[in-house]
């Protein structure tokens, strides 16, 4: 037994040493990525912008941190940098609306992961002070354009507060667009036994299914009860600002957290896939006056009229991911955001990754488009509508005069593997295309 915690502890230590090693190459690399704003011409390319039509021949320009000017026929500033575009194209940086990057560097390593807190009911929790702004993962991510992502917390039934970053700074403040995006919350679901992919072939039904339909309402009208007494709280707050005769409630830190979700100032993102948690999902917001967001989505094509009806947005995160039914066709998920857009969802596309696999965001897009979703709205998913269902298409996801310039330069069809990013801007700042991948290749690409 000693042996065996001698074992244990010196993994414990190595793993410790080799994040330890890890962190040091990201923060030495981090150095290199430090640059003020430029005023930048990138002429004579392919101008996407998303929002309206395509630019075959133009100018973009970049000043102030700001897309400063865009068309064919755009003067170039005295003094600016100037890109040769030709043969390129310019895009909006990419946008992934669900992920735990910056909260998770090593899921094996517990010491690398700050993803979640102990209990239920954590919305005072904040992910954007939790972000790593040296993870390895932001440089591997922007090296395939994508500029901004959603970093949400999880573990518990209220998670927390996602935020809204950058992938550039060097601290989580300076990474920080939207510090508080909205409120996560896994909402209660049936427990069949598990989940992911050919589930139904892995794991028999549950024992006693009236028992767990029980679990499940019971931990919703928890959550129900979490959120009126948060209201009530509210109420209270507000009568004694209005009367100084009435005695002010004690600060509850939990209830404070939930007010702006109860007030409709900002969403509640719902992590939901199966068509019967989707739709109680519906129902459970409506009654408590919430604006939700449904996280995840698998079965989402199945409520697209309820979804439409109410205006709910979808984030998608399993594009890539195999059927869970037994009776499901291969294409199920495919398939899903090209009939998402059929019926006039909106909706958008995520890796839903925690941080590694972020980078792949292009090619969930790309499978949406091999399976029924025009090339149009696939790029729309992970730019323009990716912004629009987080609140932030004022600022980001089209290539439009005002907006901030996150801009990526591209010597191809963005959403194809084979094309390289060769430009990228992230707040007017020219960021570093580098990644620990890169340094792989460029350290044994010589080797015999």
């Amino acid at each position: 037994m000693r042996a065996v915690g001698q074992l244990r502890w010196f993994r414990l230590v190595a793993g410790l040493g080799f994040c330890l090693a890890l962190t040091l190459d990201a923060l030495a690399q981090q150095k290199l990525d430090i640059a003020p704003r430029v005023t930048v011409a990138i002429r004579d390319a392919r101008l996407v912008t998303v929002s309206g039509e395509t630019i075959e021949r133009g100018t973009l320009v970049i000043r102030d941190g700001r897309i400063a000017a865009i068309g064919p026929t755009v003067s170039i500033p005295p003094g600016a940098q100037v890109i040769d575009g030709k043969g390129l194209t310019v895009y909006p940086g990419m946008i992934d609306a669900a992920t735990s990057l910056g909260l998770v560097e090593i899921p094996a390593v517990a010491a690398t992961v700050d993803q979640g807190e102990v209990g239920d009911y954590n919305p005072n929790a904040r992910a954007i002070v939790a972000v790593n702004p040296h993870s390895a993962h932001v440089r591997v991510t922007r090296y395939n354009g994508i500029t901004n992502v959603a970093t949400m917390p999880d573990g518990g039934v209220i998670c927390g507060q996602a935020t809204f970053i950058n992938l550039y700074g060097t601290s989580p403040q300076e990474m920080a667009v939207v510090p508080s995006l909205g409120l996560v919350i896994n909402f209660p679901r049936l427990n069949t036994g598990g989940g992911g992919p050919f589930a139904a072939f892995r794991q028999p039904p549950p024992a006693n299914i009236a028992e767990a339909i029980a679990t499940r309402n019971r931990r919703v009208e928890e959550l129900r009860q979490v959120l009126r007494e948060a209201a009530d709280y509210g109420r209270a707050k507000a009568a004694a600002a209005a009367d100084p005769n009435i005695p002010r409630p004690a600060t509850n830190v939990v209830y404070e957290s939930l007010l702006p979700a109860l007030r409709g100032e900002m969403p509640v993102f719902f992590r939901a896939d199966r068509a019967q948690d989707i739709r109680a999902v519906l129902a459970f917001a409506e009654d408590m006056g919430l604006r939700p967001i449904i996280v995840g989505g698998n079965d989402a094509w199945m409520c697209a009229t309820e979804l439409k009806a109410k205006n709910v947005p979808v984030i998608l995160t399993g594009v890539l991911d195999l059927p869970s039914r037994e009776d499901d066709p291969y294409d199920v998920l495919y398939e899903n955001a090209a009939k998402l857009h059929q019926a006039g969802v909106k909706f958008c596309i995520s890796t839903g990754d925690n941080g590694a696999h972020v980078r792949d965001l292009p090619y969930h897009a790309g499978m949406a488009a091999a399976f029924g979703l025009s090339p149009q709205a696939a790029l729309r998913a992970v730019t323009l509508s990716a912004a629009e269902v987080l609140g932030v298409s004022d600022r980001l996801g089209s290539l439009d005069v005002g907006k901030m310039a996150n801009v990526v330069v591209a010597d191809g069809d963005l959403l194809e593997p084979r094309t390289r990013v060769k430009y990228a801007f992230i707040d007017g700042r020219p960021a570093q295309l580098t990644s620990r991948h890169t340094e792989l290749y460029e350290q044994f690409k010589e080797r015999k």
